[in-house]
């Protein structure tokens, strides 16, 4: 057997692995956007958490490997555990697994890869991550739409594309192509976030239009796609993640904690979860 039938040969038994851990996983949500900046990770994050308070079995992979940051707004440290050769077990904090390439990079040090290497590294987190039996897997991609989405939407086959966006024009735009792309991948479902929609003043706690508010609703609807919710700017939400305490779970009467739950019963309205 010569190297390119040997490497066909392990792709096709990743496929299968992927297919059998698939099987496993009612729900499946990618968490993207048209550019970077935008709070993808905070919304992918505080989801999940969301889902968790609802008493809800969800994973969360993080598939941005250049720039892998969800373990440190979950407030995870060491190493995933390996079963075997293959079998990784997922990280678990407050109830949510997940699995990133974070810890397993020396801190600060950058992942310098080409696009196939990052799918790569995708596709054995799918294949070889021992998550159980999955309500919802969320996945964190990263901004834009390179490799790493192909992959996920190819190989993950999510029923849920969750577009993130803030309100100004100049983040509307590239929410729009990243919307078009997951109508193009037949992703069957297709959502929009606002996030950083008003800022709430830490000390008159009035609402301030920084941004602007209500781009995103009228985009998704100008395009067909659902609208979840607005997300405000607080300073505790800042604070949460740099902390790893997602604000859903620690303060979840504030506004963006409120805006989190909402967003994570939509959701399950729209998934039909039990």
């Amino acid at each position: 057997m010569n190297v390119s039938q040997d490497k066909m040969k392990q792709m096709q038994e990743q496929d299968k692995r992927i297919e059998k851990v698939l099987g496993g996983i009612k729900n499946r949500i990618a968490v993207f956007s048209g550019k970077g900046g935008v709070g993808k990770s905070t919304v992918a994050v505080n989801l999940a958490y969301g889902l968790v308070q609802q008493e809800i079995k969800v994973g969360l992979m993080d598939a941005d490997i250049t720039g892998p940051n969800i373990p440190q707004m979950v407030g995870l440290s060491g190493m995933p555990e390996m079963m075997d050769e293959h079998r990784i077990l997922p990280q678990i904090k407050e109830g949510l697994r997940v699995i990133s390439i974070a810890p397993m990079i020396p801190h600060d040090q950058p992942v310098i890869w080409r696009g196939p290497l990052r799918s790569g590294t995708i596709s054995q987190f799918l294949a070889d991550v021992v998550w159980d039996e999955l309500d919802v897997l969320v996945t964190d991609l990263p901004p834009g739409t390179g490799d790493e989405v192909l992959t996920v939407s190819q190989k993950m086959l999510p029923q849920l594309a969750i577009v993130v966006t803030t309100p100004q024009e100049v983040s509307l735009l590239d929410c729009r192509r990243a919307v078009n792309m997951a109508k193009k991948l037949n992703i069957p479902k297709v959502a929009v976030v606002e996030n950083m929609s008003g800022l709430i003043c830490p000390k008159c706690g009035e609402d301030i239009d920084f941004f602007g508010t209500g781009g995103g609703e009228r985009m998704a609807e100008q395009m067909g796609a659902a609208f979840l919710g607005r997300i405000p700017m607080e300073k505790q939400s800042r604070e949460c993640g740099d902390n790893g305490t997602p604000v859903v779970l620690k303060y979840p009467e504030s506004k963006t904690g409120e805006a989190f739950a909402q967003i994570a019963r939509h959701v399950r309205e729209m998934l039909q979860i039990a």
